[in-house]
């Protein structure tokens, strides 16, 4: 059996007004790398707790880059000169908390982020808004969760000092 399930997502595509080195620095700077192998060697201590405990202690403000494509190596064969990256972004234990109810969730989770230039001295942030993602599944549980991604990801980017848009804030 096959289901087709139409969903509208709200791509947030935010001029930042600075350079792609600059916006990557901030970024990367407030949503560290995980070290795959230190995760790895957690997980296998079967120690949920323990998990738990790391995940938080490296997701300061509430999220770790999972992944990291850099497509320039292709793209720049191709002639094109305007830099790009692309994360998985997100946070294992938060995840959790969806795939308990439909582990179809991992499709979206880690969220994906992106960085680009718009022009060589302008750069982009952009990422298809949590909620609209998560609410596709049909269950509370994971709307609700989805929408506390959103206000994590606004507080984000206020740290980055990008501008918040209006879909993400809350009343």
């Amino acid at each position: 059996m096959t289901q087709t399930v139409a969903h509208v997502v709200n791509r947030l595509v935010i001029d930042t007004g600075n350079t792609f080195d600059d916006v990557r620095q901030r970024y990367e700077s407030l949503v560290p790398s995980i070290d795959f192998a230190e995760l790895v060697a957690v997980i296998q201590t079967g120690d949920l707790k323990r998990l738990q405990a790391y995940t938080a202690e490296h997701t300061p403000h509430s999220f770790a880059i999972y992944a990291t494509l850099d497509p320039m190596p292709v793209m720049g064969l191709s002639g094109h000169q305007r830099r790009a990256i692309t994360y998985l972004m997100g946070n294992n234990v938060i995840a959790e908390t969806m795939f308990r109810h439909d582990p179809g969730i991992i499709l979206y989770a880690p969220l994906r982020t992106a960085i680009y230039e718009a022009t060589p001295s302008h750069a982009q942030f952009s990422i298809d808004q949590p909620s609209t993602r998560f609410t596709s599944f049909d269950e509370p549980r994971i709307a609700e969760v989805g929408a506390q991604l959103d206000a994590k990801l606004a507080e984000l980017l206020r740290l980055m000092s990008l501008p918040v848009p209006p879909e993400l804030i809350t009343v």
